[in-house]
């Protein structure tokens, strides 16, 4: 319920109820989940050498952060319930838009709070063996299957108590796990020094680094993993009516989030050097790269504190993509792009409650299904062409609306936002060159919203 503290927006009926502190931990909560500790082994079997693992997460990390400073711009000037939503019909028109928040729903957010969920019953069933893929309950469900959608279900209830009960689920998740990844940092370091990994690591360095088009090719194609680790920065935006003061808070949120995220991804990978060789990373059983690092420096214990860590992670980060994601269903409901009973407010709570409910019903669907993880491969593709849209769209929208408030501008404008461009344009021409597989099917999915989007227009003006 609001509080004395926390405005309701009488236009929309949302509460302002996130402050700085509570958009950043959603910015940063909503990109910590399992990568980070699985990803480097597919990345480092790809380029085959240390530094060019290390060139991957530094070159993620500086599209991520001029992405999210390009932004801010767009958040600031339209501080608006569901975000990239928003930016997109702004700048393109309502199709673009819906294609967006169409995909997002069918596959971007639904696909990975499934496949979040189902990684953190993974891990829970370190600790509790029953929960496991062998234990079948009935043809189609298991016990792991079970948990995920138990996780999914609660955290989809408790979104529904209001946004302060939402934001305090994430502050707390937030913090512990970053706490720790900054331990498994520190211990790296500190604890795991390992000096034949050190010799082999340091020793070839750049081995397999030509310098040239194939070294481009190794690093484009690989930051498929570090690209999608890094991803959901962007959640914060959909909350944008429900952050105080969003002209300041949004852009701040966006920069700091990112820059504390992607600090602890790159120190992440060096602590793994530091305490395991490549080969050792490039072979770690199931890619369970922190587990393997943990268990080196802690023994058979470091597994259970590894998966205990990956839970946290894992539960903070479906917490916030769940908060996130419904704004922008409720968004496109209230410009008649949605099922209408999205647009619903808990007269309570003021929060979106079919919406989210919505929103669990088809991830705990796609859950069930298992196809979830294949879905989220085709539209990694889809993910990077909205991105570069929606930072196009900023270009657009200092031309058709100049006068448009804009009291933060994008850093660097306009080198660092078309550098952006070009940089994730070449990433998707290298997916289109040598992995077609992840390509065509994602831009399928999103082409068959076109006639969607027709059929839902005929239908509103019908109405």
């Amino acid at each position: 319920m609001a509080t004395a503290a926390d405005r309701v927006n009488g236009e929309t009926g949302l509460v302002k109820g996130l402050g700085l502190l509570d958009a950043t931990t959603l910015v940063m909560g909503s990109m910590i989940g399992s990568g980070i500790f699985i990803v480097p082994a597919d990345i480092a079997r790809q380029v085959g050498s240390p530094g060019l693992l290390i060139l991957v997460w530094v070159v993620t990390a500086a599209l991520t952060l001029t992405a999210a400073l390009s932004y801010g711009e767009l958040a600031a000037a339209l501080p608006r319930a569901g975000g990239q939503y928003v930016y997109l019909r702004e700048a393109f028109g309502p199709l673009s838009g819906f294609l967006y928040g169409w995909t997002s729903f069918l596959v971007i957010q639904t696909g990975t709070i499934a496949a979040v969920g189902v990684a953190f019953a993974k891990f829970l069933g370190v600790f509790f063996p029953v929960i496991s893929t062998r234990n079948r309950l009935m043809p189609g469900l298991d016990t792991q299957q079970l948990a995920a959608i138990a996780v999914i279900v609660l955290l989809s209830w408790v979104n529904t108590r209001g946004i302060r009960t939402g934001a305090a689920v994430q502050n707390v998740f937030t913090f512990a796990k970053t706490a720790a990844l900054l331990g498994l940092i520190a211990f790296g370091f500190l604890l795991g020094r390992n000096e034949a990994a050190l010799h082999a690591n340091l020793g070839d360095f750049w081995g397999n680094a030509g310098w040239g088009w194939e070294s481009v090719r190794l690093v484009g194609v690989a930051m498929v993993g570090a690209l999608f680790s890094s991803d959901a920065w962007n959640n914060v935006t959909f909350t944008a009516g429900e952050v105080r003061n969003p002209r300041r808070n949004l852009p701040l949120s966006l920069g700091l989030g990112v820059v504390l995220v992607s600090a602890l991804y790159l120190a992440s990978n060096l602590a793994y050097l530091n305490v395991l060789p490549l080969d050792a990373i490039q072979r770690a059983p199931e890619d369970r790269v922190g587990t393997a690092a943990a268990s080196a420096m802690f023994g058979p214990v470091g597994v259970q504190l590894m998966a205990a860590a990956i839970v946290i992670a894992t539960f903070g980060c479906l917490n916030g993509l769940i908060l996130a994601g419904a704004r922008v269903y409720y968004a496109m409901a209230l410009d008649g792009l949605f099922f209408r009973r999205a647009a619903s407010l808990d007269p309570r709570r003021h929060t979106p409650v079919v919406s989210l409910g919505m929103q669990c019903v088809w991830s705990v669907l796609l859950t069930l299904t298992g196809t979830y993880s294949d879905l989220l491969d085709y539209v990694i593709f889809a993910v990077l062409l909205f991105y570069i849209l929606t930072i196009a769209g900023i270009f657009v929208l200092r031309r058709s609306r100049p006068d448009l408030e804009r009291p933060y501008r994008a850093a660097g404008y306009p080198f660092l936002p078309a550098a952006y461009i070009a940089a994730a344009g070449l990433i998707e021409v290298l997916l289109l060159l040598y992995k077609p597989s992840y390509t065509w099917p994602g831009l399928i999915i999103v082409m068959l919203g076109i006639p969607v989007y027709y059929v839902w227009r005929r239908r509103e003006k019908h109405s």
